[in-house]
């Protein structure tokens, strides 16, 4: 009885119940499965060992796995800060990739190497974060396998060793990531509302769950703290790109950086070409001296890089530029190296067309007067960078004169030169007052004595004040080198008014900047997410405790249904025990083997001996007449119908434990003179003692089967003694 009560039955309002309250990952799969994967990617078994399992809610595992879990945190946080840093300075790749190749003589994108190598960094430790976070959720010991544990602990040291070299070499590439925030806080703002919704998924199960006060402080304070700052934040931020829409600036224009060189060969007439035709507004370049005193368009100090120089003078392809002939310049080819896709220098260019790849082809090292020309036909501004000669070059100490001869015997119109180098300036604007003198990030009392009215930057000093002094002063700023169009947004809301660019034909194409929002718009996404987020938290908050309150009232229900019946089972076995079943399965037809046949002495009002169960008779029924009892008796094997079902019809042998009916038969048997045992010596195994009478618990039917054997037994051995 007591296992039909413990049995759940398929389909039954039970089982859904406790399906209802599984483990969210019987929803979706085959739970043992999933524990098993989870196990095995965390702790390398793929065999679930069920002693390690502690109990659901906090972590329980060993000290060694509790020292050494920090450490996984703080690999999953150096890695994360590694490639948030490494995205945003997307911009850098290309110095970066150049930077490298001077040091290796070889060309390759070594920035999308560290950018991948980081992202799977990241990958690797958010990925064990997860399944120590599952294994917790599922209630198993964390035991990370030694080999995660060393690749954790190299991992540390490898971030720290990037991150030591950023800050000791690479310094201002961190405010790269300042002026990312700038932009793109209020969309991190909301979304880090969504994360935190996300979140209080499990800190509600956790805080619902653990029984220790101490630990629920510990998980639930830090995500109110966070939630509420997340909350207020929006009052310390101040985004250049949310502003009214009437107060955004015009569009910065753009200055081809050495031309346009995702579309052409860097510093060739090709590349000029395509940046005017994508409306650039000023073009820019490289100027170095030939050894016979030519102005030529290179940026690099030696020959490798953009020409064939290896392939025509293998022994002299990392001497100085300036040290070679114009003549022989003139004859190298510029434009090979960026046809080729080992050797292109931007990992996300665009194919070029068949035509423009025989062009590109073709390409040789320009002078000064041909980008001087196309910049007159054109009416396009051109800057450039003055490199200062080597040393034992004639042109050392007189290189500046010399090019601004250069440029004035090219007849191009004084107004459209930025004059940007800073030495010998005062004989510059005496010898050409057209030229728009360009300076640096010198002071504005400077600025003003020299008459400079726009300054060229590189584009992280926008991250001090916006340059907001210089623009108050109606001083017009350039930023270098801007290629990313969020880079890009930015400068154009904070009113900047010409950019120098690697990706023209990108920026080119923007009509709006990125990002950008009026406050009124962000006040009511603001509102709205926070009102949106709370309720949404309180809505799991409370699911998370009525699911627990109902799954309580579940098991109390069920708790209390067991032991009512444990109680019953327990008033059930006390009676059989001394009592024989109300119902037997069996019933003994009164002929040939009711007691009276045998023992027509045997009375009612047997006396009863304590401490043992003896067996009652139901009396027939008074009668007007009494029975006579027959002398003759039957046969003692009884045949096959004499043991059958009772039929409502039939009289039978049914035991009772009525008071008035109560009779032993240890009175009724002292009349037969034998001396074999009697009925009142059978005792029932099971009410020897009383916890067994609590604990055994046996069917009705087997009992009454049993003493029916038994009493038959009995009866025949009394019978067979008799007659011997």
């Amino acid at each position: 009885m007591l296992k039909k009560a413990n049995r759940i039955e398929p389909g039954s309002q039970q089982e859904r119940s406790l399906k209802k309250h599984n483990p969210w990952i019987m929803c979706t799969c085959n739970r043992q499965c999933c524990i098993t994967l989870i196990t095995g990617c965390y702790t390398c078994e793929w065999q679930i060992k069920q002693e390690k399992k502690s109990r659901p809610g906090p972590c329980c595992c060993s000290w060694k796995e509790k020292i050494f879990f920090p450490f996984l945190i703080i690999s999953f946080l150096l890695s994360v800060v590694l490639l948030f840093v490494w995205i945003e300075t997307s911009n850098e790749y290309f110095g970066f990739d150049w930077v490298i190749f001077l040091g290796t003589g070889y060309w390759f994108f070594w920035s999308i190497v560290l950018l991948s190598l980081f992202g799977i960094l990241t990958a690797y430790s958010s990925l064990l974060v997860v399944l120590a976070f599952l294994l917790v959720w599922e209630g198993y010991e964390l035991y990370l396998h030694w080999c995660h544990k060393i690749l954790i602990l190299l991992m540390i040291l490898l971030c720290s060793f990037v991150l030591w070299i950023l800050c000791q070499l690479w310094q201002e590439r961190w405010l790269t990531a300042g002026l990312s925030l700038q932009i793109f806080a209020p969309y991190m703002h909301l979304s880090g509302i969504t994360v935190m919704v996300i979140l209080s998924w499990p800190v509600a199960f956790y805080l619902i769950h653990l029984e220790e006060e101490a630990l629920q402080v510990a998980i639930g304070l830090p995500f109110f703290l966070i939630l509420l700052c997340l909350y207020i934040v929006p009052l310390g931020i101040h985004s250049p790109c949310i502003q009214e829409e009437d107060k955004l600036g015009p569009k910065p224009d753009f200055f081809g950086h050495r031309g346009a060189p995702m579309l052409g060969p860097e510093n060739t007439m090709m590349s000029f070409e395509k940046a005017v035709e994508q409306g650039a507004y000023g073009l820019e370049s490289d100027v170095q001296l030939s050894y016979d005193q030519v102005p030529f368009l290179m940026h690099d100090n030696d020959l490798r890089r953009t020409t064939n120089i290896r392939n025509v003078q293998p022994n002299a392809s990392i001497t100085h530029s300036s040290f070679f002939l114009w003549s022989f310049l003139s004859t190298l080819n510029a434009g090979k190296w960026f046809v080729q896709s080992r050797f292109k220098p931007f990992y996300h260019m665009k194919p070029l067309s068949r035509a423009d790849r025989e062009k590109a082809e073709n390409q040789r090292i320009p002078k000064l007067t041909d980008l001087l020309e196309l910049a007159q036909k054109e009416k396009k501004f051109v800057i450039f960078d003055l490199n200062t000669p080597p040393r034992k070059h004639p042109l050392r100490h007189t290189y500046i004169r010399h090019v601004v001869s250069v440029i004035l015997a090219s007849k191009i119109e004084q107004h459209l030169i930025f004059w940007l180098p800073s030495f010998d300036r005062q004989y510059v604007q005496s010898r050409a007052p057209g030229f728009q003198q360009v300076g640096q990030l010198f002071s504005i009392e400077r600025l003003t004595k020299e008459n400079i009215s726009r300054i060229n930057v590189d584009y992280k000093r926008l991250f001090y004040k916006g340059l907001k002094d210089y623009k108050a002063a109606n001083i017009n700023i350039n930023l270098y080198i801007v290629n990313e169009p969020w880079l890009y947004s930015l400068a154009w809301c904070s009113r900047i008014h010409s950019v120098t660019t690697d990706n023209i034909q990108t920026l080119s194409q923007l009509n709006h900047p990125y990002f950008f929002m009026t406050p009124g718009y962000y006040m009511f996404m603001w509102l709205l997410m926070d009102s949106v987020s709370a309720v949404l938290i309180f809505a799991i908050f409370y699911f998370h405790w009525w699911r627990e309150s109902k799954k309580e009232m579940f098991n109390n229900s069920i708790h209390t249904d067991l032991r009512s019946l444990s109680l019953q089972q327990r008033e059930h076995g006390s009676q059989d025990s001394t009592n024989l079943p109300i119902k037997p399965s069996f019933r003994v037809l009164g002929n040939p083997w009711a007691l009276s046949a045998f023992y027509p002495t045997l009375t009612k009002s047997t006396k009863k001996q304590p401490g043992s169960c003896h067996f009652l008779v139901v009396p027939k029924k008074k009668s007007s007449e009494p029975e006579q009892v027959k002398e003759t008796i039957k046969p003692l094997r009884p045949s096959k119908d004499d043991v059958r079902q009772p039929s409502p019809t039939e009289k039978t042998f049914e035991p009772t434990w009525d008071a008035p009916r109560e009779a032993t038969l240890e009175t009724a048997l002292p009349s037969l003179k034998v001396n074999k045992p009697t009925i009142s010596s059978l005792e029932i195994a099971q009410s020897e003692t009383e916890s067994e009478k609590t604990s055994t618990f046996k069917s009705s039917q087997q009992y009454s089967f049993s003493v029916f054997s038994t009493i038959s037994s009995m009866f025949s051995y009394e019978l067979t003694s008799k007659k011997n």
